[in-house]
């Protein structure tokens, strides 16, 4: 039977024009779904995606364009997803702000920011979402990081707000079952931060994780897929990280 966009299943992906984000699209994408795609600044990297995305399956995608730290836009989002698709089967919260705050000089803005990206909009996101993905037995998939567990030096505001949305996975896994499964994927060395580590930074990481190499983000898009489909698995952080935890 051919397929057709009503039987088709939809996901929002935050952060979605670059990097692990975008991977993430095409992934989700090439299993079929429908993919609304959000994107703060990265308007033109955007485009490129959805008109290469479109070339392959017309009519399945949406450009959205919105700061998350911003909380009146939230449900905006999800909202757009629904009336463009007619369902919501997946949310997967990527986007995230990452920078040093060292203690001593960090400010209430860079709290506000880093907990309001990493935190807070995952969870109201998670919150408008809710009904619709209860609708469609759907599911939450929240990229989460090693960090939340082990707290990168220089970076406490940052560990502690994706140890804020480690707890929400699990808080929401409880409070939205049965109808909504909600997860998480923690990855290790996938991509170096824009800012960048210097290559012999780079290799000390590389040399303490188990598995000897960096991982790619085809690993954590895969790890996403897979908990969308994984119909008895909820409240679970499954970390991609090449063992790296083992030796943090």
């Amino acid at each position: 039977m051919p397929d057709s966009a009503a039987s088709r299943r939809a996901a929002l992906v935050t952060g979605a024009a670059r990097r692990i984000g975008a991977v993430i699209a095409r992934r989700l994408h090439a299993a079929g779904f429908d993919v609304a795609l959000h994107a703060r600044r990265s308007r033109a990297a955007l485009d490129a995606l959805v008109e290469d995305l479109e070339r392959a399956r017309a009519s399945s995608t949406l450009a959205l364009e919105a700061d998350l730290g911003d909380v009146a836009v939230l449900a905006d989002l999800v909202n757009a997803c629904v009336e463009r698709f007619g369902r919501l089967d997946a949310l997967v919260n990527n986007a995230a702000a990452f920078y040093p705050t060292p203690i001593g000089s960090a400010t209430p803005a860079q709290w506000d920011e880093l907990f309001g990206t990493n935190a807070r909009a995952p969870f109201f996101l998670a919150q408008a979402a809710a009904p619709h993905l209860a609708a469609a037995s759907g599911a939450i998939v929240n990229i989460v990081d090693i960090y939340a567990e082990r707290p990168l030096a220089s970076h406490p505001i940052y560990s502690m707000s994706k140890a804020a949305l480690a707890a929400m996975t699990k808080a929401l896994a409880r409070d939205l079952a049965p109808h909504v499964r909600v997860n998480g994927v923690a990855p290790g060395a996938i991509l170096w931060p824009d800012s960048g580590k210097s290559d012999a930074a780079q290799q000390a990481v590389i040399e303490r994780t188990p598995l000897r190499r960096t991982g790619s983000p085809d690993d954590i898009a895969g790890a996403v897929l897979w908990l969308l489909d994984a119909e008895f698995v909820t409240g679970e952080i499954v970390r991609v990280d090449g063992g790296r935890h083992l030796a943090m």
